[in-house]
């Protein structure tokens, strides 16, 4: 029987994961504010929302095209955007930050996440992710998101381990699959208890 490598590195998404972000309906209460229909706001940002994702433009740059996609003022456009951050931010998962927090120094920890230009900034002052892991990949500091394998890699690169030595948790099935692509061994998150026990179950069959 071959042994399993041994793992060396647990990397955590963020969204829904580490933070809890329940639908707080921004974007409704904007359309209705703003008489939009439902799903208008989503629509005339959806290239915004797009790009600010992979770092493609600036946070004044996503302001200033708020104010004039959704025919608001610069004031406006900024009180939207606070909304969606606090949507965003959502709540810290506490038991699974910590939990993360114990697998250190014994495992490099890491997180990766499909991001927006200026979420390293306001996840570090609400949660202080910096200070939990050993390294950040967010998509729009590294111009690529999940399920690309290349941001996969990079993370491996980055935690200096290769694929089969790294465990990636992350609540969308589509991204744990392309993590198992490159070989990487993903875990659906479902709760806090699953994907705990997972984590634990493939630290102890790999020798961890």
């Amino acid at each position: 029987m071959v042994a399993i490598m041994a793992i060396r590195a647990a990397v955590f998404d963020i969204g829904d994961v580490l933070e809890i972000a329940p639908d707080l309906g921004v974007g409704r209460r904007w359309e209705t504010q703003l008489g939009f229909v439902e799903g208008e706001v989503r629509r005339r940002l959806s290239e915004v929302w797009a790009a600010g994702a992979i770092g493609a433009v600036t946070e004044d740059e996503v302001h200033q095209a708020i104010s004039d996609r959704l025919g608001v003022d610069r004031e406006q456009a900024d009180a939207i955007m606070a909304d969606f951050w606090e949507q965003y931010l959502g709540v810290g998962n506490s038991e699974l930050i910590e939990y993360c927090r114990g697998l250190r120094p014994r495992y490099r920890t890491g997180i990766l996440s499909n991001s927006f230009v200026g979420a390293r900034e306001r996840e570090q002052a609400a949660y202080g992710f910096e200070n939990l892991v050993d390294d950040i990949v967010y998509s729009h500091e590294v111009g690529m998101s999940k399920p690309d394998p290349r941001i996969y890699e990079l993370t491996c690169a980055r935690l200096e381990v290769r694929p089969e030595e790294m465990i990636f948790l992350d609540d969308v099935e589509p991204n744990v699959a392309a993590a198992r692509a490159v070989g990487v061994h993903g875990i659906h998150y479902r709760d806090n208890a699953q994907a705990i026990t997972e984590i634990e179950e493939l630290l102890r069959s790999a020798g961890g």
